[in-house]
């Protein structure tokens, strides 16, 4: 109890503080999963739908990659990240490795899938007969995927805030394709692996207690989106 204690009266303090190192650390994870979560979900909502409700060769293999991409380790996507950027890799002109780019595209890796496939679900819980009543009202495109993303806002919603979870509390594919560099690249998570390394726990509490502050608040305002975005 003592240890966690110190953690919490760590973490006060840095807020307090204003400790520029911490806050520049934490300004850097939110800008990454921020923006990796957007991507993730710019792709992922209308390829969610497609899978939904149309049929083309090849979808069941889509499907089947999609879902086994759920559970992909991260160190795998790093890996696979890092080659591509690596200076010999096919993207190795962009010079993104050990970079918060890097580091936004391996957390896309890696919740990609998630809002895939979570979206797909959501739509397809969707009452066949509603579908129907739907077409049968002669809407054009547009007024069509909105009244599905409507049916299916719950299910979009929690799809986005497991995508979130999964890149705020990624780590091996973080330090792997970001090097966890001070002052670049060192994010929470890498933080906090790196001060226990050191033997330093309060601190890395510390790093903890703020890392979850911030993931209560964004999806607090996203369960509050879920309530009120699409209310009539």
């Amino acid at each position: 109890m003592e240890l966690i204690w110190s953690g919490l009266v760590e973490a006060f303090k840095m807020i307090v503080q204003l400790d520029n190192e911490v806050l520049q650390i934490t300004l850097l994870t939110l800008q990454v999963c921020l923006i990796s979560t957007f991507i993730s979900t710019l792709i992922g909502l209308p390829a969610g739908m497609v899978l939904a409700f149309k049929n083309f060769a090849g979808k069941q293999l889509i499907l089947l990659i999609v879902h086994a991409g759920m559970g992909l380790p991260p160190v795998v996507a790093g890996l696979w990240v890092t080659m591509f950027l690596w200076r010999s890799g096919p993207l190795g002109d962009l010079q993104w490795l050990f970079t918060p780019q890097a580091i936004v595209a391996a957390q896309v890796v890696v919740s990609l899938p998630i809002i895939i496939s979570l979206t797909y679900s959501a739509f397809k819980k969707i009452d066949y007969a509603l579908i129907l009543q739907i077409k049968s009202l002669g809407p054009t495109t547009a007024q069509k995927v909105y009244m599905y993303i409507k049916e299916a806002r719950f299910g979009i919603m929690a799809a986005i805030m497991a995508g979130l979870g999964r890149v705020l509390a990624e780590v091996g594919a973080a330090m792997m394709v970001g090097g966890n560099l001070r002052g670049e690249t060192r994010i929470l998570t890498t933080a906090m692996v790196m001060e226990v390394s050191r033997g330093n726990f309060h601190i890395a509490l510390a790093l903890s207690f703020i890392l979850m502050a911030i993931a209560l608040i964004i999806t607090f305002i996203l369960l509050h989106l879920q309530q009120r975005r699409f209310t009539p």
